[in-house]
């Protein structure tokens, strides 16, 4: 007994100056767990993938699907008006936003080099005729908007999806540009369209034709 007593005692004085030498306790082995992931955390890279993924399916050669839609002159404008000529129609999310201005801005600047080559431009929104016809004299547009406030032409084009937004998934308008032949069929297709240089890439489309 005395001597297990001992070897007590010598554990705990070499324990006490081992303290002494390095000023730590040393410290018991922890278990560590994995930590627990928000639900939205799991959500959001999903959500992301799949607002990126939308976008129309439509592709050059295709026939281009057809709309009529009130202007911003009252006028109920169709795609079969415009048979035998090329027509460019250009979806935006919202009148007289930033980036919705600058394209418009763009097209109204350039409309002399498309018109030379016999075409017509419609942009297209889920704004009203109203809302239409203040954008275009706030910024002395010279070609026609047409409102798709049902949606129906958005949805036939496949511009109407989910997109990212500040980072954030929403569903709206997915700015997307169509160039349309003589014959009714797509000639080219640009979907997520970037504003800058953007109406330059039609001009060069329209030229090919």
């Amino acid at each position: 007994m005395a001597t297990k007593k001992k070897s007590k005692a010598v554990k705990k004085t070499s324990a006490k100056k081992a303290i002494k030498k390095t000023g730590k306790k040393t410290a018991k082995p922890t278990t560590r767990t994995k930590a627990s992931t928000p639900a939205a955390a799991k959500k959001a890279p999903a959500a992301a993938k799949a607002a990126g993924a939308s976008g129309t399916s439509l592709q050059a050669g295709m026939k281009a699907p057809a709309f009529s839609l009130v202007g911003d002159d009252g006028v109920t404008h169709a795609l079969a008006d415009h048979a035998g000529k090329p027509v460019v129609v250009y979806f935006y999310p919202r009148d007289d936003t930033p980036g919705c201005t600058v394209e418009a801005c763009n097209f109204r600047d350039n409309l002399n080099r498309v018109a030379a080559r016999g075409a017509v431009v419609y942009g297209v929104s889920k704004d009203s005729v109203a809302s239409h016809v203040k954008f275009k004299k706030k910024h002395g547009l010279n070609f026609t908007l047409l409102a798709d406030e049902a949606l129906v032409a958005q949805k036939a084009y496949g511009v109407w999806g989910q997109k990212m937004m500040y980072g954030k998934p929403i569903v709206g308008t997915i700015r997307s540009t169509f160039l349309i032949d003589g014959k009714g069929n797509l000639a080219r297709v640009w979907p997520k369209v970037r504003v800058e240089g953007h109406v330059d890439e039609v001009l060069a489309a329209l030229e090919a034709l």
